[in-house]
């Protein structure tokens, strides 16, 4: 488990932006590494607050060559560890308007039929 916690504070413009934390002893500045899931998209910008050594600002831009039809998941990893920082998603794209609404459809489905057994485990139960 890493050392650092990372909160997003905002995604603008192509860059993403958060805040870096630890409670940890550091010999050193950390490294913060963008990833897609099969692809490095290299270390982010990390700049110190001046908060005692324990926070930082990063800004990491979101390449527009990674940005493609569907659903692009990015991770920010802890670039020593390898742990997850953070993630987001970018989804793009009219054909995927068609897949959300059959997932939609389908959870829905599911959901139904979770309803009515349980109703039915509460009357066998209950009688």
């Amino acid at each position: 488990m890493s050392d650092f916690k990372l909160t997003r504070r905002r995604i603008r413009g192509g860059y993403y932006e958060g805040l870096l934390t630890t409670n940890a002893r550091l010999k050193g500045q950390p490294v913060v590494e963008l990833h897609l899931p099969d692809t490095s998209l290299g270390d982010v910008s990390i700049t110190a607050t001046g908060k005692g050594g324990k926070t930082w600002d990063v800004i990491a831009k979101i390449p527009s060559v990674s940005i493609n039809e569907g659903i692009q998941t990015y991770i920010l990893r802890d670039g020593n560890s390898g742990d997850t920082l953070d993630s987001f998603a970018v989804v793009t794209g009219e054909p995927l308007q068609e897949d959300l609404r059959s997932e939609i459809s389908l959870m829905r489905a599911e959901l139904d039929m979770l309803k009515r057994s349980f109703r039915r485990h509460v009357v066998d139960s209950s009688g």
